[in-house]
């Protein structure tokens, strides 16, 4: 009976794993550039954002927009690391998907519907990620 090696496991990848790293990574790339529309449109109309009153957490709407801008572009590049299948994106776009749900859960004054779609996609984006046994070099 041949002795199975630890790297014959390691090398193959299931296809739930591959189609949950391809979805992680599409919705990462399509939240990102939802969020770099958003946060330039915040940026250069300063009414694109209506400020509500008594709001704890009240920032700036330019604030809001680089946020906002900086975030989506973090997002967009951890996604297409997820699709290149670098070592390193599973755990970057992990938590880049945690800031960017506790982002636009304080976002949720601003853009309720909005924030609460982008929550949900990152949740999906988190449980897409933790499903997957491992991600390779």
């Amino acid at each position: 009976m041949p002795i199975q090696d630890e790297t014959d496991e390691l090398e193959t990848s299931s296809g739930w794993m591959v189609g949950g790293l391809a979805f992680a990574a599409s919705v990462m790339v399509m939240v990102g550039s939802f969020s770099i529309v958003a946060g330039i449109a915040a940026i250069f109309d300063d009414g694109y954002i209506v400020v509500s009153r008594r709001y704890a957490f009240d920032l700036d709407t330019t604030a809001w927009g680089w946020i906002h801008l900086v975030l989506g572009i973090a997002l967009v590049l951890a996604g297409f690391s997820l699709f290149a299948n670098k070592a390193w994106a599973g755990i970057v776009a992990l938590v880049l998907s945690v800031v960017s749900a506790i982002d636009h859960f304080f976002f949720i004054p601003y853009a309720p519907f909005w924030s609460i779609l982008i929550i949900a996609l990152n949740v999906w984006v988190i449980w897409a990620l933790t499903q997957t046994r491992k991600i390779r070099s």
